[in-house]
């Protein structure tokens, strides 16, 4: 029989609270039972005579000390008032925050592997990676009275500020630096594995998915709420702070609503796109092929498709002279053509040649319906390529071939090289589905329970280290507390660049972005309806300032390319420490706050 163990974090843990505990109870009673014993002289039993020239100096030293007091959390969880003590919590509160990120982040990915993706991977994994953030923030602006939690409610959000700021400038740049790879100059795209070039600035990068940019642009329109509420305080105006905070809820919470069906529906769309990009691939390579088979040039000296060329073509491609090309002719032609590096389905390919051609629906390809399909295709390659008029000698060549790299980028662009390596997998069943279905709800429990406990005394304790030590309630959440909470997906997104994968490059920024998206909007969401439920003072122009700043160059940055040289890594970690500048600045030099 085996010997269960203690794991050391719950080990530790215990061992935590009973020596607090402890120390607490010694603070509390030396603070509350003074000694109030008269001094002796020795002689006189009685104490100090009232003639004595001492007697006012002994009045005034025993005058009671004024001690600060910390209130316990829940009435039992250990406190302090000291620096020292406050900051100690601060480590042991927010590893069992970063204990709950954990577990439910693993609870998350098993529940993915059994249930799949869909309503699962669009709705409640991303709301799970969010919730102890949320919690944070929901507690934050909770407790106690309302002035109370007007001082505290800047601890949720330095921790809102924090998280984005810390995945969008040092997670982001850490990604680039160990996810490098060599950029190839044809196409600008990076290649899987190949890291020869070092620390070259241009030369050696990371390229992610176009899907990746779609994330990142969504992550920049997930800010609009923030201007929402801060728009009465641009344009100095008191009146309305409240209903601009209502209309901010509002807008934040459909946001939300909107990203998570995005999330439930991409994986449709996705596949659409590809499909799409792949069959304009297979169309660039029969015009490439045709133009090396045909007996004349495809285009006449205007530039026009030169249509006895492609009649010509029609003979050559109809094998049994019936004068119709058929669908068994079509694949015979689709075989024998080479494409690169792509794989797709033949027959799917044919069926949707044979849908561009065959006008009349009769399943087979006339002399008439064969020139008008191809001089389609030709105009639509002119039309994709540089703009200039192509003439009939050697640019014809050139611009099929500009098209055909083209859709070859596209179709490398929208993830086909992902598809392919999860076909290629061994995809195992799940081994006794109903043990690891209670294992992930279990542990999805777990970090739910350990967040909604220890975020309150952690929040406490912030708030206690800032009163010990002076130093900002915000500041102290915008750098500690993210470490605790985005920890998981810090360590997750580093681990999986390091691959050196396009696939997981796209995943981990992606990943990322969205992890920011649902900052702006589940989090804020927490944010606005304590503000506006407890009738708290919106005053946090610097700090929305900041998460604009970041999230809108960030995310114009990485909307319109794929590829992130190494230097790009440089800017992200700059905007780290010009976020922390820029608080402090404005709020007290320029007295924002």
């Amino acid at each position: 029989m085996a010997v269960p163990t203690i794991r050391p974090q719950f080990l530790c843990f215990f061992l935590f609270l009973a020596v607090t505990a402890v120390h607490s109870r010694f603070l509390s009673s030396s603070t509350e039972n003074p000694s109030s014993d008269p001094v002796s002289d020795g002689v006189h039993d009685g104490g100090w005579n009232q003639t004595s020239p001492y007697y006012h100096l002994l009045l005034k030293s025993e005058e009671p000390v004024v001690t600060e007091s910390c209130e316990q959390s829940y009435g039992f969880m250990p406190c302090t008032t000291t620096a020292l003590g406050n900051f100690f919590l601060i480590i042991v509160y927010g590893y069992l925050m970063f204990l709950a990120a954990t577990y439910l982040s693993n609870g998350s990915e098993l529940l993915l592997e059994i249930l799949g993706p869909g309503i699962v991977g669009g709705l409640f994994l991303p709301a799970l990676g969010a919730l102890p953030d949320a919690m944070l923030i929901m507690v934050s602006g909770l407790s106690g009275s309302v002035e109370t939690a007007q001082s505290q409610v800047s601890v949720g959000m330095g921790l809102l500020a924090g998280s984005t700021v810390m995945l969008l400038t040092l997670i982001w740049g850490t990604c680039i630096l160990v996810g490098k790879c060599d950029i190839r100059e044809s196409d600008s795209i990076a290649i899987d594995g190949q890291d020869t070039k070092g620390m070259h600035l241009t030369a050696s990068g990371v390229s992610t998915d176009i899907w990746t940019c779609y994330a990142a642009r969504i992550m920049a329109i997930s800010v609009i709420p923030f201007v929402i509420v801060q728009f009465p305080q641009m344009i100095h105006s008191t009146a309305g702070r409240q209903v601009a905070v209502l209309i901010g809820l509002v807008v934040s919470v459909s946001m939300l609503i909107s990203y998570c069906l995005y999330q439930v529906f991409q994986p449709w769309v996705q596949r659409r796109r590809l499909a799409f990009a792949k069959h304009k691939h297979v169309i660039s390579g029969i015009l490439k092929h045709l133009k090396q088979r045909s007996l004349g040039r495809l285009l006449d000296d205007d530039g026009e498709p030169d249509r006895e060329v492609i009649r010509k073509l029609f003979g050559t491609i109809d094998q049994d002279k019936d004068n119709y090309v058929s669908a068994a002719e079509l694949k015979a032609l689709i075989i024998g053509i080479t494409f690169e590096e792509i794989n797709f389905d033949r027959d799917d390919a044919v069926a949707k040649v044979m849908s561009d051609f065959d006008s009349s629906l009769d399943a087979k390809i006339d002399e008439n319906e064969f020139v008008h399909g191809i001089t389609k295709w030709l105009n639509e390659a002119k039309r994709a390529g540089s703009g200039t008029a192509p003439d009939a000698g050697p640019r014809t060549m050139k611009f099929i071939n500009d098209y055909h790299m083209q859709t070859k980028r596209e179709h490398t662009l929208l993830g086909a090289e992902q598809e392919t390596e999860q076909s290629d997998e061994v995809i195992e069943e799940v081994e006794n589905p109903r043990w690891i279905s209670f294992k992930a709800v279990l542990m999805l429990m777990l970090g739910t329970a350990i967040a909604g406990a220890f975020a309150d005394p952690l929040v406490d304790a912030v708030d206690n280290f800032s009163a010990a030590t002076s130093i900002p309630t915000f500041f102290i959440s915008f750098i500690a507390l993210p470490l605790a909470t985005n920890s998981s997906e810090a360590v997750s997104a580093i681990i999986f660049a390091t691959r050196k994968k396009f696939r997981t490059a796209s995943l981990t920024f992606s990943e990322l972005y969205g992890a920011v998206t649902m900052n702006n909007v589940l989090c804020l969401s927490v944010f606005l309806a304590i503000v506006y439920i407890r009738g708290l003072v919106w005053d946090f122009s610097s700090e929305v300032l900041v998460i604009l700043i970041v999230c809108l160059v960030m995310g114009a940055f990485a909307s319109f390319r794929t590829t992130f040289p190494l230097w790009t890594a440089s800017i992200a970690f700059l905007l780290y420490p010009f976020s922390l500048a820029l608080v402090y600045v404005l709020d007290y030099v320029f007295g924002w706050s």
